[in-house]
Order: structure tokens, then sequence, then C-alpha cells
């Protein structure tokens, strides 16, 4: 007889707790006798904690969708017959101060539920989903400035309530809670940088040590690529202010001011550029410099703007692949905004070709009459950008 293989344990949570906890209604917990909150968990192991938390963001995004949806079928469908009642539904539905009530609202309840269920069960502070995920990463993903700051709060256990004269063990506390891994090695500072809530990221850091050295997760993403992804400058200056040292890589090589380029974010290139420079000729594995996908994407000038202004030798270089320098690149994309920007603070760089000999006219040869770079160089055999004419392949400066 084959030995049988242990059955699987399956958690699950009563469904009146479910619903309790992710409505936030206390009463439900606070009358069941001899309940054990530790013990009580989804098949993915949430806890109540880990429920509330995620499950009012999924509520809050179906209320938008619900609300959009409404408000589109009585401008589309009633809005003639019904024109009274319409107008003041729809008032209704937009009014800024009605909606910011009834989120405010929430909040405090959603506050004041996970107080409640931390004094009955401070454990649940800790306890990690089946990715390896706390309350804290939960809440720094959505954005829960308050919440945050009440977990640190119910970590640290202030005497007082006063955070400013917590004592080195409650310190440490705070700290050994920030600096847990889930299972894609995040912290709560990567969940807050990937967020983007400013007021997230201020609480996460208030208590951390500067020397302290943020790495990177299972993708090679650390908090400052985040927020450089992002193209967040106000998350990037709070990093910057906070850390001695700041690890800036990222996925495939590229490091926080390729993220800042290919998000077309000029204030985060700006910020970057300030403390690390020396990134603008740093190359990701396919030997792309943050210009190259500046130039590639083309999504704005200034970003181009700024990493030539800080440093112009990175218009020479070209990538490992093809030798395409930005210049070429731009062109090949029909980026004649780039173009034009690129040539006008380095005009020489047209000079590059890549490794099949291939010149700035080559490219613009491919582009044809389907830009205007091409249709205007080939057609009139003369090319005017940014204060350079480029006339049968040679180069004239306008005076």
């Amino acid at each position: 007889m084959e030995p049988q293989e242990p059955e699987e344990n399956i958690t699950h949570m009563d469904a009146s707790l479910y619903m309790a906890a992710a409505k936030g209604n206390i009463e439900e917990f606070n009358n069941k006798q001899g309940l054990q909150l530790e013990s009580l968990k989804t098949p993915n192991n949430d806890n109540v904690l880990h429920v509330n938390l995620a499950t009012h963001e999924l509520a809050a995004w179906l209320f938008d969708i619900f609300f959009s949806i409404l408000n589109l079928l009585l401008k589309k469908f009633v809005f003639v017959t019904l024109k009274p009642v319409c107008r003041s539904v729809e008032h209704l539905l937009v009014e800024p101060s009605l909606r910011n009530f009834i989120t405010m609202i929430k909040r405090e309840k959603r506050s004041d539920f996970i107080e409640q269920i931390l004094t009955k069960c401070p454990s649940l502070l800790l306890q990690t989903n089946a990715k390896g995920q706390t309350p804290l990463h939960v809440a720094a993903r959505y954005g829960h400035s308050a919440i945050v700051k009440l977990l640190i709060k119910s970590c640290a256990k202030p005497r007082d309530g006063d955070l400013e004269k917590l004592g080195k063990d409650q310190v440490n506390a705070v700290r050994e809670m920030l600096r847990i891994r889930d299972q894609e090695f995040n912290t709560a500072l990567h969940e807050a940088a990937r967020c983007g809530n400013v007021e997230v990221v201020k609480a996460l850091l208030e208590f951390e040590d500067p020397d302290f050295p943020y790495s990177a997760n299972e993708k090679q993403e650390t908090p400052l690529y985040i927020a450089a992804r992002r193209g967040s400058g106000r998350l990037l200056t709070l990093l910057f202010d906070k850390f001695k040292s700041t690890p800036h890589g990222g996925s495939h090589g590229r490091t926080a001011l390729h993220a800042a380029a290919m998000a077309g974010d000029a204030e985060a290139v700006k910020v970057i550029l300030k403390k690390k420079g020396n990134l603008t000729k740093e190359r990701d594995e396919d030997g792309h410099t943050p210009l190259h996908y500046a130039a590639h994407l083309g999504l704005r000038i200034s970003v181009v703007e700024e990493l030539l202004k800080w440093d112009v030798s990175a218009a020479y270089i070209g990538d490992k692949k093809r030798g395409m320098t930005p210049l070429l690149m731009a062109t090949r994309q029909g980026n004649d905004g780039t173009v034009s920007k690129i040539l006008s603070l380095c005009p020489d760089c047209c000079e590059k070709v890549d490794n099949k000999g291939l010149n700035f006219l080559h490219y613009l040869a491919f582009r044809g009459s389907s830009s205007p770079l091409g249709h205007s160089t080939f057609k009139y055999k003369v090319f005017k950008l940014a204060g350079v004419e480029i006339a049968y392949g040679s180069l004239i400066f306008n005076r």
C-alpha cells in the first residue's frame, strides 16, 4: 500500500469575520468570545489587517468605476429627458468637498479599526502573508500615510504616545519592522516609492538610520531607482537628503538617471544630476546611456536639454549593438524636436557613424517623406535645423 501524501493545510477565514475585517466593523470582533486573532488567515495567509487595508483599496476603485459609469450614463442617455434631476445628481457625484468628506470618514474608521485590532492582538503587526508582506508593506503600497504612522507608533509603543522621546530599543524595533523584506525583497520603502506618496515616504524615513543602505529588490531595483522611474523629483530629494549613501541601480544595468530619462521628467533628472552627475555616461547592458533613452522615446525635449547641459559628451556615445548615437536614435524615431535640440547644442555629433558606417544623413534618408526631417532634406536638398544648414552632406553654420 503506497504511503498517502499529507493533506494540504488550507487556511480560511470565517465569512462574517472576513466581511467585518473588510468593512472595518470592530463590533463583530468584540462580540466573538475567545477569538484567536493571530490564527485568522485567508488562503493567501492575509490576516485581519491585510484584508482591511487591501479591501478598502479595491472598494475605493470599484466606487470610482461605478460612479464614473453612472455619470457617463446620466450625461449620454437621460440628460435630455431628466435635465434638472441629472444636473443635481451630476453635481453631487463630482462635488469635491463631498467626496473628500466621505474619504476622510473612511480613513478615520479604518484607523480606529486597526488601532483596536492591534490592541487586541499586537502580534498581527509583524505577521506576513504568503508573499512575505507585513501590514506595513500593504499600507505603504496603497499610500495610506495615516496608517503607516499608526503602525510605526504601534511598533514603537511610546510612553504617553510621544514619538519624539523614543528609547534606543524602541527605535531599533521600528527599524527592524521597516527593513522587513517580502519574497521579492521589497521593503515598505520600496513599496512607498512605487506608490509615489510623499507623506508615506516621510513617515518611513523619520526613524531610519541615514547610514543604512537600502539595497535592490529581486528585480535589482533600489528605492531611489523606483522613485526615479516614477519621475518624482520630490521623492528623490527626500531620499537624497535622508541617506548618506544612496544606491541607484536598477534592472538591466540601468541607473536612476536612466529611469528618470525614461520617465521623461526633467525635474527628476535635475535632482539626480545635482547629486550624481557622473551618471550621464553610464551605460546599461545594451550600452545605452540615459541620453539614448531620452532621444529614443522623445517624451520631453527638456530632458534631453538637461542631460546635454550637464555633459555634452554623452551625445557622442554609440550603443553596444549598432553603435548608434542618441542623435541617430532620435532621427530614426522621427523625434524632430529632439534632433533639433541635440544639433543645437553639439552640431558636430552628426559626423558620428554607426557600426555600419551610416551617418545622420543616411538616417534622414531612411525616414523619407514620413518625417519633416526627411522631407525637407531630400526634397529641397537643404536642411535648416537649429541654426545649422545641412546641404548635400556638408555643414554650414548660419551667422
